[in-house]
């Protein structure tokens, strides 16, 4: 069994530890390293991980480690534990959006060398910490057969996933899935509020909303060989109340707003790596 190190203690460290030791993998062969004692120990606490503030000890610790920590960070949490750990058949894998392989292959060299590290870069998501994850990843080509499968087992225990052909598509991942779930509860958010409006209480407004929207994805994932605008259209009359909200959506230029939103978010992502 792979030893797993996630630098950072983070949402995402934590929504991917969550899934982790949710699908059975023993918790004592994970440890999590942050300098912040109570995001180490409450994760030690709920999950039996092991804890510590030093990420040269976890990265001595593990095969795999997986860099939760902001992109600023990266440079330098690689270029210590490189100058101090035999990183020698480690595989790295990075979470953080915007960080190149590149960038991180550089940051981890030693001096002189010209021996590139394994890299895969992972886009998840936050429904990880449910099994319900959607993660996009990008192997350097230094990765080997083994560890892209370690790689994917670690995204799958959280999830689903796919793999990318070029580097480039993690943005695009980012856009379609890393970013995702914020948009939907933007617009259940929005949803709820006017419920309140509409003169439901709070408590009935949230239970309209998400039972609601959990509905809908479920008919989507029940539903495979159907389009979702099939679906959509099947719960539109025309001429009916549905018809009338669906095409004042679509005057008020929905596609274009969604589509907009997402090329933001790429845009953000590709301005990050610069």
């Amino acid at each position: 069994m792979n030893k797993i190190a996630f630098i950072g203690a983070g949402n995402m460290a934590r929504a991917i530890i969550i899934g982790l030791v949710n699908s059975g993998i023993t918790p004592q062969n994970i440890i999590v390293a942050n300098p912040s004692e109570a995001k180490r120990l409450s994760l030690a606490k709920e999950f039996g991980v092991l804890q510590t503030n030093d990420n040269i000890k976890a990265s001595e610790f593990a095969d795999i480690i997986v860099l939760c920590v902001k992109p600023h960070f990266i440079t330098d949490v690689c270029q210590q534990i490189s100058q101090t750990v035999n990183i020698t058949g480690k595989l790295f894998i990075s979470v953080a959006a915007g960080t190149t392989v590149e960038q991180i292959q550089s940051a981890l060299a030693k001096d002189n060398t010209t021996n590139l590290t394994p890299v895969v870069r992972v886009m998840p998501n936050t429904p990880s910490q449910l099994g319900l994850g959607m993660s996009g990843l990008y192997a350097s080509n230094e990765v080997s057969t083994e560890q892209k499968s370690s790689a994917e087992k670690i995204t799958n225990a959280v999830g689903k996933s796919i793999w990318l052909d070029t580097e480039d598509k993690i943005n695009n991942i980012i856009a379609v899935a890393g970013s995702a779930p914020a948009y939907y509860f933007l617009f259940m958010e929005a949803m709820e509020k006017h419920a309140i409006q509409l003169g439901f209480t709070p408590a009935e407004s949230r239970m309209l909303v998400q039972q609601t929207a959990l509905g809908s994805t479920q008919m989507v994932a029940h539903n495979t060989n159907d389009d979702i605008s099939t679906l959509r259209a099947n719960v539109t009359s025309k001429g009916g109340t549905t018809h009338a909200a669906i095409e004042r959506f679509k005057d008020d230029g929905i596609d274009e707003l969604v589509k907009n939103a997402m090329n933001a978010a790429i845009a953000r992502a590709e301005e990050m790596a610069k």
